[in-house]
């Protein structure tokens, strides 16, 4: 049980830091969100087997992050349609 709570903290603060180290691109971002999406979802479904209780919010938690992703690469696409990259520093957020 302390290696799985070891591996999650692991795989949460790798996932962390390289989203706050990776901020050039957008696709970038985008990855490290995921994994750190992922690696709540492996704390979750850790903790729900070792309370007994039943995985239905785990689908709940799948569903959100299954559209997040989406939402992120809907906005990644606009961004390249528009802009030509993703990258995050060659354009201005206000206008």
């Amino acid at each position: 049980m302390l290696i799985d709570l070891f591996i999650f903290c692991f795989m949460y603060i790798s996932g962390l830091f390289s989203f706050l180290l990776k901020y050039k691109h957008f696709l970038f971002l985008l990855l490290s969100l995921e994994f750190m999406i992922l690696s709540l979802y492996y704390g979750l479904f850790m903790f729900l087997s070792l309370m007994g209780y039943e995985y239905f919010f785990m689908m709940l938690f799948l569903i959100l992050s299954v559209s997040e992703g989406v939402l992120g690469l809907g906005i990644l696409v606009l961004m390249i349609r528009s802009h030509g990259n993703d990258y995050l520093m060659s354009f201005s957020f206000l206008w």
